[in-house]
């Protein structure tokens, strides 16, 4: 349950931030604001003027926003949120507001007043655009308050003075000194009420953690928007726990040389995208790989996110660790054949080498989503009863089909299979161990598609008469029916059995904008193509199979920090907190500051 618990918060959080910066094209967005200042221009000020007054409002507006986006962008330069398009988007929503206020002034001053009336509304509507571009601006650069006042109102207040100078020669009247004070008189007013609803907002976080909302919000946009982890990660490290955390490897050795080998960690590839752990998978592998120089699968661990790394400098100290202990000293050259057993809905294959059991555990074609860590232990402890030294227990993590994973109706029959799987591969009769491995990596499959960087590695394991085959595919989970289709073609191209896994990377996690926000494996993956990388990644692999000796050991790595259940869920829960504080402040000061400013304006 607490595993499922986790991932429907960051499913959650996943939604509110993928939610943000859908923009379109930066040429796109140029056109809309062209489009925009024209018609607003001529809509707005021709009914009062001649026409070329009205066109010179809307190429003015234009050319200045575009050059003061262009400024701001560059002294934004460092900033990882924005940049020349997101500028501009943001210049065109706050001028739709602005606009749409000048319109309404237009049809009011038609009848009640004229282009006094008109210019009132404008000045409402520099307020609306000033508003809104504080809030993004405050709310989202690391700066600091004086460049995102800069940036806020750098554009509104040069469009001011331009229509203030256009405006004698449009309505042949002279400005009062009123409408000169307004903006001094109303700028402190907004950003008086831009400050106490970022304070109120704030509270939330540091209340909870004692890091700032809108810290915290940042960080996010930072590495959502422009793949910057490390200000979240600073956040995660602060926040962790230091946990010990353990890693097996099972290693098979040709001659004087490793030819393959598994590594399960028992920690979690999270919490999403480049933070943490999420892409530890395939860093142990390609790590490994150059170490050993020999095909590395990193099927996913019983653990969930309870064990997620808090930073790269964690994945380093757990990675140094792996490779510090590479030196085995029991090698067996034996092993049992792979068997399966079927509990309820519980599927678990296992199978002994020298003296430790590997079992891989699923309940597709249902939802399998991080398997608790009680599976492990409880594994071990049968091994042991059985006179083995060791197990080693993998999450297929292979089937999603939209429901959460039933916890509480999965576990007895999983129980149930650990235990009969490892009675029944412990009294078997062992043989010699032949090996084939073999690794692809789909160039036309991407993170978007659901595919990480370590593609699809394949260890063919032959015992006796029998022959099967272990594929590990880099990826967050599978459609459900995808394993059992590929199952069916390992059978056809002569393998007796095996078992489809994937690494659970969160590599692929808060890339895509969708309700996951990651597709998993065979989502959008063309599965006649995977198929056949499969297929020919197993044809190879057993065609270079040959004797081979194996060896385990797991590795325990003390003091990591990690982030935590409780963590993961109270940040990612902190964003709906955030937001119902944030909506409750709304609807306070904005309405006072817009009473406040209404109220001067009918003063001027």
């Amino acid at each position: 349950m607490m595993a499922s618990n986790q991932q429907s918060y960051i499913d959650q959080a996943v939604k509110r931030y993928s939610s943000l910066f859908t923009l379109p094209s930066h040429g796109r967005v140029l056109l809309f604001l062209l489009m925009l200042c024209l018609a607003g221009g001529f809509s707005t000020l021709v009914p009062f003027t001649q026409f070329y007054y009205g066109i010179a409002l809307g190429i003015g507006f234009f050319i200045i926003t575009i050059l003061c986006d262009l400024a701001i962008s560059r002294l934004l330069k460092a900033e990882p949120v924005f940049d020349a398009r997101r500028s501009n988007a943001l210049s065109l929503f706050s001028s739709i507001v602005w606009f749409a206020l000048m319109l309404v002034g237009t049809d009011l001053g038609i009848y009640f007043g004229g282009i006094s009336v008109w210019l009132k509304f404008f000045l409402l509507g520099f307020c609306g655009a000033s508003l809104l571009r504080l809030l993004v601006y405050s709310t989202t650069l690391f700066k600091g308050e004086a460049t995102a006042l800069v940036s806020a109102l750098f554009q509104p207040v040069i469009c001011l003075i331009f229509v203030y100078a256009l405006f004698p020669y449009a309505a042949n009247t002279s400005l009062s000194v009123s409408f000169f004070a307004f903006p001094l008189v109303s700028l402190p007013i907004m950003i008086i009420t831009i400050m106490l609803f970022v304070y109120e907002i704030n509270r939330v976080g540091t209340k909870a953690f004692g890091v700032s909302s809108m810290s915290l919000f940042k960080t996010f946009l930072a590495n959502w928007i422009g793949n910057v982890n490390a200000p979240l990660e600073n956040i995660l490290e602060r926040l962790g726990t230091e946990q010990p955390v353990s890693v097996s490897l099972l290693v098979f050795k040709a001659k004087t040389k490793i030819k393959a080998a598994m590594v399960i960690p028992a920690l979690h590839p999270g919490p999403f995208k480049n933070v943490g752990s999420s892409l530890f998978p395939y860093l142990i592998q390609s790590e490994l790989e150059k170490r050993l120089n020999c095909v590395v699968s990193v099927p996913h661990g019983v653990i969930g996110h309870e064990l997620d790394l808090a930073s790269q400098a964690q994945n380093q100290k757990v990675i140094d660790s792996i490779l510090n202990s590479l030196e085995f000293d029991k090698f067996g050259s034996t092993a049992s054949p792979l068997l399966r057993v079927k509990t309820g809905k519980a599927n678990a294959c296992c199978q002994v080498f020298n003296d430790c059991a590997l079992l891989a555990l699923t309940v597709a074609p249902d939802t399998t989503e991080d398997l608790p860590r009680e599976l492990a232990f409880l594994a071990l402890e049968e091994a042991e009863k059985k006179g083995l030294t060791s197990a080693i227990v993998i999450d297929a993590h292979n089937s999603i089909n939209g429901d959460n994973f039933n916890f509480e109706e999965s576990l007895p029959s999983l129980e149930n299979a650990v235990i009969k799987s490892v009675e029944k591969a412990s009294a078997v009769e062992v043989s010699t161990l032949k090996i084939g491995a073999a690794k692809v990596v789909p160039t036309e499959f991407t993170l978007e598609d659901g595919m990480g960087a370590g593609g699809i590695s394949v260890i063919v394991v032959e015992t006796g008469k029998q022959r099967v085959a272990y594929v590990t595919i880099d990826g967050n989970n599978m459609v459900s029916g995808l394993r059992d289709e590929i199952l069916q073609t390992l059978k056809e191209i002569g393998m007796d059995d095996g078992e489809v896994l994937t690494s659970d990377t969160h590599a692929v996690s808060a890339v895509v904008l969708n309700r996951r926000g990651y597709h998993p494996v065979g989502e959008v993956i063309d599965e006649e193509k995977l198929i056949n990388h499969i297929k020919s990644a197993t044809l190879e692999a057993a065609e270079n199979s040959e004797s081979v000796e194996v060896a385990w050991r797991t590795i325990t790595v003390s003091s990591v920090k990690v982030i935590g259940a409780e963590q993961i869920e109270g940040l990612c829960g902190l964003t709906d907190s955030a937001m119902k504080r944030a909506k409750e402040s709304a609807l306070v000061l904005f309405p006072i500051a817009s009473v406040v400013l209404i109220g001067l304006l009918l003063l001027v």
